[in-house]
């Protein structure tokens, strides 16, 4: 199955799962989890920048993380699902769910963005 977006690519089945049904992927499966070089992270499903590479760190989940999101990049919204509650990340653009975030971080801010990797396009810089 694959689906199109915003931006008239084409999503796989796991990409549509975790950004249009709020699904997850499985932790480490990601390629994004070992990305080092300087760029930019995208929403897969409509192409808006969320992350700037120099925000991203190795948390040790199995996730792609980040420190903090691009100024108005993403929203926020209670999830209650799966019997605790937490706090969503979705796109602002397309409103498509990118992970959660978690008070673990590091400093200054304490804040653990966990975003699946299959919600995100990584763009090299130039």
């Amino acid at each position: 199955m694959s689906t199109n977006t915003d931006k008239g690519t084409t999503l796989d089945a796991l990409a549509h799962h975790v950004l249009r049904e709020h699904g997850t992927e499985r932790a480490w499966t990601s390629p994004l989890n070992q990305e080092k070089r300087a760029g930019t992270f995208y929403c897969a499903g409509c192409g808006a920048a969320l992350y700037d590479s120099a925000t991203k760190y190795e948390s040790g989940s199995g996730w792609p993380s980040f420190t903090a999101p691009r100024e108005g990049a993403v929203e926020t919204s209670t999830d209650a699902r799966h019997g605790m509650t937490r706090t969503e990340i979705h796109c602002a653009k397309c409103k498509g769910h990118l992970g959660h975030v978690f008070p673990d971080g590091p400093p200054p801010d304490g804040l653990r963005y966990c975003m699946n990797g299959a919600a995100l396009r990584f763009e090299p810089a130039e």
